[in-house]
């Protein structure tokens, strides 16, 4: 694992399969030219946390599934705002902004909690937000704490 935290955030919708979840945090990994062993933690909104199949991916990896409220994940300043985002969870970001808040929120002492704003703790996005496949039923994006240049690019694997 790389010494800052590497956090892939997570939109999906309701029934995504785990293997689905899992291939598109592998496409981002490979995107950013990280192994999959790199990333610390997935992320999402509070919404999703019970959705198995995300349960499961993080599972999978060996990761904790780090979750955020709404109203925190809308404060995150993100380069590919969704209208179908905010009409669907109430944050224009679920991917990008959770990535960015769980890399920076894991960067100052581990515990997810409130994404304390731009500024306190630099993260940025190596992957912005791809989606598994045109009607597909996840997006990724993929943060690191600390990282100097972004690479925000919007794609569908």
């Amino acid at each position: 694992m790389s010494a800052a935290p590497v956090v892939a955030g997570v939109g999906a919708r309701r029934g995504v399969p785990a293997a689905e979840v899992l291939a598109l945090v592998m496409d981002c990994l490979t995107a950013a030219g990280l192994a999959p062993d790199a990333v610390t933690a997935l992320a999402t909104v509070d919404t999703k946390a019970a959705e198995p199949g995300l349960a499961e991916a993080a599972g999978r990896l060996g990761v904790p599934l780090l979750v955020y409220p709404a109203a925190v994940l809308a404060t995150v300043p993100v380069p590919h705002p969704s209208a179908a985002a905010l009409a669907a969870t109430g944050t224009p970001s679920v991917a990008e902004a959770a990535a960015l808040a769980g890399a920076a929120g894991l960067a100052t002492g581990g515990a997810p909690g409130p994404y304390a704003g731009p500024g306190t703790v630099a993260a940025r996005l190596l992957v912005g937000k791809h989606t598994s496949a045109p009607g597909a039923r996840a997006t990724c994006a993929v943060a690191r704490a600390g990282a100097s240049s972004p690479l925000c690019t919007k794609e569908t694997s």
